[in-house]
């Protein structure tokens, strides 16, 4: 029997250094191979550190930050793509199991998923327009496959969590296989009542998912639904950070505090999906999915009490052909999506919480369409060739429910040809070099056309720029050793920064020009290896991130702002990594973030301190028959580091900080029977 799904008790601390390999641009090739910037994280990364948050494994990667300004207040970045961001995910293509998370307006409930969920993480840093659509920032896809057993086989897992500030999490899961089908079963709660005033969080869900198999077909079916509450404190000012970082948004001039009006998200999200896989004959392979969601989205905020229903239907259809079974680098690719988005806002005032009379209320349309046509090409024994492009269509049809007269507004934004050709060169069996040149391109969304200030932007423009980029990545000293470095120079026109205004409602302008160019470098070394020893064995990691973007052209009135560093990205990150593995179970992992200081407002003139933030883990796993059992503990901020984990930028009254726990803890048992 084998399970690919990923088991509660994969040692985190696992040392081993492994080529996996990567899907993403569809390419189906080892890790060193694929000619892009793509990082990997295995079961074990994302298992080496917090078992309830994506945060601290996310920023090992170079050219990562993800943020989480309170418990379940995610936001994240790729190169730079957080400028946008002021809460949730935009401008990133998200997919969970090949199926589209993003939805037609360019939004990502990344917070809907819990870490048990995923198994493999792979990100693709830089423009991917070429195979997914609108997004200058990349792509990521988290995925947790199904596996069948040769046997009829049940797999029973349980494991629970408790930690500094209230944390406690329950999570479950049945799997179950044989030769034809397979089953996976999760169920999970999670509850904090946070660092800060008014930042408490309570999420529950379930995930049910099957695989079937005949000779040609695969049917693969998701469902999930999630049940997300959290406060949301908001920025404080320096002062008050440094008089009580636990101090929420306090109340100014006639305006209450996030306390006072009980400032909260509130989301519930039913999410069904079918996908299917049919091998035509030996060169064509045919892959279709169709998804429907809904989500009842609800937001007291400082101005305002918004209600929203949304209701998402996506699906896509790719055809490929390898018209020789020999010559797996010749293959070409046609593929297209389609997401249609309905979403009902109604915005009211807020009564201490409570939703008052109505301010004004809109019905939006959004659709999002794109084809893609991809062809891998071998061009001898050594390098290779891959030449993509898509075509793409955004279009917003908006009505203010609540005017006297309410006639629709229509927003419409097409790319017609965005491409991306990418180089590989293979030095030897280890190490390969790539080069690539590709077109960005990313449209609005819903939150930045109309967001919480209330108005619709019908003339804000779409981001879009060309993004050339060198690497070398492989392995050395026999596998001892792998490593993967990138340079880059993105030049991005029409980029979308978001603004603040007094009552900190936000809007968004186009900002010009922007040369976001830099470095990454990934290391990984197997330090030592002795099964026979009581440590058997220690790997170090270091991720370094050079990020010295600049605005190129950027005017806001009479005040300009060329040359000046990019809002909201630390121009340095440095991660260092220990993981070791001894004998009878123990394993223990430690990672140390140094972030540079951070630029919050477009004119630099208030900037966050640099922070050096440590988080570690010591585990024991035991096996006893058919009993697996770990229990752990570990502890995030040990130097105890006043920071913010999300900044608010271009705030309005200076409030720009939302600052993270101090030194808090953690620890758990998990246990299964096979």
């Amino acid at each position: 029997m084998g399970w690919a799904q990923a088991s509660l008790f994969t040692a985190p601390a696992d040392t081993t250094l492994k080529e996996v390999v990567v899907t993403v641009f569809n390419s189906n090739m080892r890790w060193k191979e694929a000619p892009a910037a793509v990082a990997v994280l295995s079961a074990r990364e994302l298992q080496q550190l917090s078992p309830v948050s994506f945060v601290p494994v996310m920023n090992t990667v170079p050219g990562v930050r993800m943020e989480e300004r309170s418990p379940g207040s995610y936001r994240l970045s790729l190169r730079g793509s957080l400028l946008r961001s002021p809460f949730g995910v935009r401008n990133i293509k998200v997919y969970w199991n090949e199926i589209p998370l993003t939805d037609a307006t360019g939004n990502t409930y990344l917070n809907l998923l819990d870490l048990q969920q995923v198994s493999q993480v792979e990100i693709a840093k830089g423009p991917a327009a070429s195979v997914y659509g609108a997004g200058t920032g990349g792509a990521v896809l988290f995925n947790q496959p199904l596996a069948f057993a040769d046997t009829t086989a049940n797999r029973f897992t349980l494991g629970i969590t408790a930690g500094s500030y209230g944390l406690n999490q329950q999570q479950g899961e049945w799997l179950y296989a044989n030769r034809r089908f397979s089953s996976s079963l999760q169920v999970n709660r999670l509850q904090s009542n946070g660092y800060r005033d008014q930042s408490a969080l309570l999420k529950s869900g379930l995930v049910w998912q099957t695989a079937f198999q005949s000779n040609r077909h695969r049917l693969n079916t998701l469902f999930f639904y999630t049940d997300l509450s959290y406060g949301t404190p908001g920025g404080i000012t320096a002062a008050q950070m440094q008089l009580n970082p636990r101090l929420s948004r306090q109340p100014v001039g006639g305006l209450p505090g996030a306390l006072e009006q009980k400032a909260a998200i509130y989301n519930q999200t039913a999410f069904g999906a079918v996908r299917h896989h049919y091998r035509i004959n030996a060169k064509l392979f045919l892959k279709d999915f169709i998804s429907l969601s809904s989500t009842w989205f609800t937001n007291p905020f400082i101005t305002n009490y918004e209600k929203r229903k949304e209701l998402n239907i996506n699906m896509g259809l790719q055809l490929d052909y390898q018209p020789f079974a020999a010559i797996p680098q010749l293959q070409w690719i046609n593929g297209m999506e389609w997401t249609i988005n309905e979403a009902s806002i109604n915005n009211y005032d807020n009564k201490g919480g409570i939703a008052g009379s109505i301010q004004y209320g809109d019905m939006i349309y959004s659709r999002q369409g794109f084809f893609f046509s991809q062809l891998k090409l071998p061009l001898g024994s050594r390098l290779a060739a891959t030449l993509g492009f898509s075509m793409n269509h955004q279009a917003y049809t908006y009505k203010r429910l609540t005017d006297p007269q309410p006639v629709f507004q229509q927003r419409t934004i097409n790319a017609s040809f965005v491409p991306r050709l990418a180089l590989s060169y293979r030095l030897n069996n280890q190490v390969q070099l790539y080069a690539i040149a590709a077109e960005g391109f990313s449209s609005p969304s819903l939150a930045e056309l109309r967001p919480s200030d209330g108005n619709f932007y019908p003339f804000l423009n779409a981001e879009r720029g060309w993004n050339t980029e060198a690497g070398i990545k492989g392995f050395l000293l026999q596998n001892k050793f792998s490593f993967d470095l990138a340079y880059y120079r993105f030049l991005l026109n029409n980029a979308i920064v978001r603004r603040t205004d007094a009552a900190g409602a936000e809007y968004f302008v186009n900002a010009g020009k922007v040369l976001q160019q830099g470095m990454e470098l990934l290391l990984k070394y197997r330090l030592y290896q002795n099964d026979h020893s009581f440590v058997q064995s220690v790997m170090l990691s270091n991720s370094f991130s050079y990020q010295p973007y600049r605005f190129k052209e950027y005017q806001q009135g009479s005040v300009n702002f060329n040359g000046n560093r990019l809002t909201g990205v630390p121009e340095k990150v440095n991660v260092l990594g220990i993981a070791l593995l001894a004998k009878k179970g123990w394993y223990i992992t430690a990672v140390l973030n140094t972030t540079g200081s951070i630029p919050l407002n477009d004119a630099n003139t208030v900037i966050a301190g640099s922070c050096e933030l440590l988080q570690a883990k010591l585990g024991k796993s035991f096996v006893c028959k058919r009993i697996r059992a770990e229990v752990f503990i570990g502890g995030d901020n040990l130097l105890n580091q006043q920071y913010s984990l999300g900044n608010d930028i271009n705030a309005f009254g200076n409030r720009y900080f939302n600052p993270a726990p101090a030194r808090n803890w953690y620890g758990g048992i998990r246990f299964g029977l096979h």
